[in-house]
């Protein structure tokens, strides 16, 4: 199945309410999915397979049959179907919780793991994920409404029947997006090209929305785009074999004269060059950015 064909399937699968889904997946060893950055947070609970996931998280790591992980908002994650899978995926922007008391005491002591693993379904959490899949394959129009309180009922399995620790470690991704803010923040700040833009988008003025997001992120929100600019142009440098013009082109610059500009301020070197020094294993970093390119988001 190919990537468009994938995505009607999706669509034709979903059930959808208040910004969440819950999604059927099926495809055939050999299916691949390139890296984009997620709009949503989601969860993939892998039901058939085996199913290779790339992410910062999750680099290089082999989800198997009855085992889930979770990837955040503005995460880009890289799937390869490695057998024949067929995986639940749930998306989503603020979690829908039933107990949201006992969910603000696990994201309280929510900390980083050292390294990201999948979780194993437990038969309570395989019930309802059956159940899901039922609903979805006897259904021509899934119901949203049914779908919708399935996918509280998950996450109240989450909750319920695994340790406390266990759920600070896996909900630690979303663990800071807990207000309507962050997730505008992280759901468009790489359709914009300039902080004007940005408020406008949201409806705030310029100075409020300085204010506010100096307030909850500590930086001026220049300076912040371009760390996250930087980092989707490094990660797309070194990582697909897209041209640079397209490249050039996602991240807004008007020009590949100014997109080699912008490398040159930011990495030291034209994209080309990046991506050759890349492709023969030196570790690109990020140089000093100039007055006059701070500048030009401002």
């Amino acid at each position: 199945m190919d990537t468009i064909s994938a995505r009607q399937d999706e669509l034709s699968l979903s059930g959808k309410r208040d910004g969440a889904s819950l999604v059927l997946r099926k495809y055939s060893k050999g299916q691949h999915f390139p890296a984009e950055k997620h709009t949503k947070n989601c969860m993939i609970f892998l039901l058939k397979g085996e199913l290779l996931l790339n992410s910062n998280e999750h680099p290089g790591t082999v989800i198997r049959k009855n085992q889930f992980i979770l990837q955040a908002i503005g995460s880009k994650a890289e799937l390869i179907a490695i057998a024949d899978v067929e995986y639940i995926i749930f998306w989503f922007t603020e979690l829908p919780v039933i107990c949201e008391e006992q969910y603000k005491d696990i994201l309280k002591h929510a900390e980083e793991p050292t390294t990201y693993s999948p979780l194993s379904v437990v038969p309570k959490l395989d019930r309802v994920l059956q159940d899901i899949k039922e609903h979805i394959d006897a259904e021509a129009q899934p119901s949203a409404e049914y779908l919708d309180l399935k996918g509280k009922e998950l996450v109240y399995m989450l909750i319920s029947q695994y340790p406390e620790p266990v759920m600070a470690a896996f909900f630690f991704p979303i663990s800071s997006y807990t207000e309507s803010f962050h997730y505008f923040i992280m759901q468009n700040y790489d359709k914009v090209k300039n902080v004007e833009e940005f408020a406008h988008l949201g409806g705030y003025t310029t100075t409020t929305f300085r204010r506010l997001f100096k307030n909850m992120y500590g930086i001026p929100v220049y300076e912040w785009i371009l760390d996250r600019k930087r980092e989707g142009i490094l990660n797309d440098l070194r990582t697909t074999h897209q041209r640079i013009s397209v490249i050039s082109n996602r991240y807004g610059f008007e020009s590949l004269s100014h997109f080699a500009h912008f490398c040159k301020d930011s990495f030291g070197d034209t994209p080309r060059s990046l991506r050759k020094r890349s492709n023969s294993g030196e570790k690109i970093g990020i140089v000093k950015l100039t007055r006059h390119r701070k500048h030009l988001m401002e």
